[in-house]
């Protein structure tokens, strides 16, 4: 049976966010390795604003969990690349409601541009099942 536990030392200072430090995956059988999840939705159109492009990449990573079998749940680490100059909240309130309470180990990095400049955002996401 997998199991995936919190790792959250007391030497270590509390997550900034809703995010675990680490989380410790055993005795996993599945594993999904996405690329880079870019906000394109399903009919070719990427949204303007950053926040219905964080919606659009958490639906399209929901599509693949689904294809895997897998769920939020299974997700154990998540690396968020956004462009200079927009607001976070968004895009870490569209990660909290498509983990619905798991927390994942995440990292945010803020990248000068992405391959193609109308994405403002994409997510790379490792789950375990």
């Amino acid at each position: 049976m997998t199991t995936h536990q919190i790792i959250s030392p007391d030497r270590v200072a509390p997550p900034a966010a809703n995010y675990a430090h680490a989380r410790l995956t055993s005795q996993a059988s599945h594993w999904l390795h996405t690329s880079g999840v870019v906000p394109i939705a399903p009919d070719g159109t990427v949204p303007a604003a950053i926040s219905d492009q964080a919606a659009v990449v958490w639906a399209n990573i929901g599509a693949m969990l689904a294809d895997a079998e897998m769920t939020s749940a299974d997700v154990v680490s998540v690396t968020t690349y956004v462009t200079p100059g927009h607001d976070l909240a968004p895009v870490m309130a569209e990660r909290d409601k498509a983990l619905d309470g798991h927390l994942a180990a995440s990292t945010l990095v803020v990248v000068p541009e992405l391959a193609r400049p109308e994405w403002l955002m994409e997510i790379a996401v490792v789950a375990a099942r």
